[in-house]
């Protein structure tokens, strides 16, 4: 301690003068070391609070002098990292190759098979329902049981209910009983919406149990951007795969037999998955605060208290975890503006371009969501995990474009259009993203659940589903606004989104543009972890 101390001093000079000398001797070291652990030192610092106490200090300089080394160390288990990333990448690729075949496939649904458009409507409405539904269920099941098993059967369901609407198609339920073959394909379409909503909660809180080291904390955003690509890249793959059947003059039903067989396949594969490090021995640093709880624990009530794992948290409990509530309702609104651009845009262009014309502008938007997420993940990685002032940045142009839409939508031709919407996407698309995973993922992370990985799967689940549920609604509103007002209206309805959005995200924006000063139990709270 003493030595500790009196390092600290040299050539007469004050504590306080070489405190700030040796802190601006490191802002090198900002790059590689967390950034907002330097900003709070210094914050220490100019305070007095590494004054009275230097002790931290030092072990600040330890932490600094060694953190370039540390990074560039590859982690011992990152073979196991990239396992994971691709068997849950994998698995959501699965889910949306089996949920977007069908809808490539809905007008051979239509006349060959011959339900008719009510029907597949409502096999539309019912899907939408019990997916909200299934995602604030499936989180909460992948926190309370192994988080593999439930994605395996989320698979392993997926995969079966696609294989029934074959076999409805097969033997023509349909021509037997129009009452049976009605029933039967929305009763399955009904359990397809629940088995579909596994991937996203279950396969964040896996990723967010293996990526949860400082490095991949670091660069969180720009790792789950990268994995929420799956959702675009399923969605190519099934329209590529029903265009592949459907050119070789195949049965339609290919196109849901193909995605069926794959889905089954994948299953087998995520069950050989581990969810958790611990299960492997392997030390992660939310494994060491839960073996830091156990060992508190065992001093205190004895050592025959038996490591039973952390407690799944509550619905209740999500929610009180600062910024979750917020953070689904505002999710709710910017999924609103995503469905109506993603549902009624091909109508919108097709009363102004030919049908071919038409489908390729609205694909662009489609298009440029995939490098949304990216974007907005790595852009708030460079400001030190920033995300709700880079989403508010980003909903703040999207309300401009909206702005001009609503003014200019009916005179815009096509070259503008695709500039315009290729655009959009990425503004409507990172945020969207980003905030089912990486922010998810931060929430999940609050100190009040800290080493308890039974979490990130309800949070993220209570986000999705709401935001499911929030953005069904809003969609009702669409076709009357556009019927009585025009297509002005629902331009004008969607800024009155985005603005609503990014005002949830305000006392966020707030702390993060501006953040509250550090004192004493923060920076150790902070040197701790």
């Amino acid at each position: 301690m003493a030595s500790e101390t009196t390092s600290l001093v040299k050539n007469g000079k004050s504590d306080d003068e070489e405190n700030l000398r040796r802190l601006k001797g490191y802002q090198w070291c900002v790059r590689w070391s967390d950034g907002v652990l330097l900003r709070k030192c210094r914050l220490a610092s100019e305070s007095g609070i590494l004054r009275t106490r230097p002790t931290i200090f030092a072990s600040i300089h330890r932490i600094l002098s060694h953190t370039k080394l540390i990074l560039n160390i590859a982690t011992p288990h990152i073979h196991f990292c990239r396992w994971a990333f691709m068997v849950t990448f994998g698995g959501y690729f699965m889910s949306h190759f089996s949920r977007k075949c069908y809808s490539t496939v809905k007008q051979q649904l239509e006349k060959q098979a011959g339900y008719s458009p009510l029907i597949l409507s409502e096999m539309d409405t019912v899907f939408m329902g019990t997916y909200a539904a299934g995602n604030i269920i499936s989180g909460k099941l992948g926190d309370t049981f192994n988080p593999t098993t439930v994605l395996a059967i989320g698979l392993f369901g997926s995969g079966i209910c696609l294989f029934l609407i074959n076999v409805s198609l097969w033997y023509d339920f349909l021509g037997f009983s129009v009452t049976l073959g009605n029933f039967f394909i929305i009763a399955v379409y009904f359990l397809f919406g629940f088995f579909q909503s596994t991937g996203g909660p279950v396969g964040t809180a896996v990723m967010g149990n293996w990526f949860c080291d400082k490095k991949s904390v670091e660069n969180r955003g720009l790792i789950f951007g990268l994995w929420t690509c799956h959702q675009y890249m399923g969605d190519i793959t099934a329209a590529v795969c029903t265009a592949i059947v459907l050119g070789i003059g195949a049965s339609y039903w290919w196109a849901l037999f193909i995605p069926s067989v794959c889905n089954c396949s994948w299953a087998f594969l995520t069950m050989r998955l581990i969810a958790d490090p611990a299960d492997m021995g392997i030390i992660t640093p939310e494994v060491r605060i839960r073996m830091e709880k156990l060992a508190a624990k065992r001093a205190e009530e004895g050592a025959h208290v038996v490591d039973e794992g952390p407690a799944p948290i509550t619905y209740a409990n999500a929610l009180r975890i600062p910024m979750v509530a917020q953070y689904a309702f505002a999710f709710g609104f910017f999924k609103l503006t995503n469905y109506v651009l993603f549902f009624w845009l091909p109508y919108f262009l097709g009363k102004h371009f030919d049908p071919v014309t038409a489908n390729l502008i609205a694909s662009l938007y489609s298009v440029g969501m995939m490098p949304g997420g990216i974007i907005v993940g790595y852009v708030s990685d460079l400001f030190g995990g920033r995300r709700a002032s880079v989403i508010g940045t980003f909903m703040g142009a999207l309300f401009v474009f909206l702005f001009i839409f609503s003014r200019k939508s009916e005179e815009l031709t096509a070259i503008p259009l695709l500039i315009m919407l290729g655009i959009m996407g990425i503004l409507v698309g990172g945020p969207n993203n980003i905030i089912t995973s990486a922010v998810a993922a931060d929430l999940a992370s609050h100190p009040s659940v800290r080493g308890n990985n039974k979490s990130l799967g309800t949070v993220t689940g209570l986000i999705n589903g709401c935001g499911s549920v929030t953005a069904s609604i809003g969609l009702l509103a669409v076709g009357p606004l556009q019927a009585a007002f025009g297509w002005g209206s629902v331009w004008l309805f969607l800024m009155g989104c985005t603005f609503m959005g990014t005002v949830l995200l305000g006392s966020k924006i707030k702390d993060e543009l501006f953040p509250a000063p550090v004192g004493y139990a923060e920076v150790e709270a902070n040197l701790a972890v």
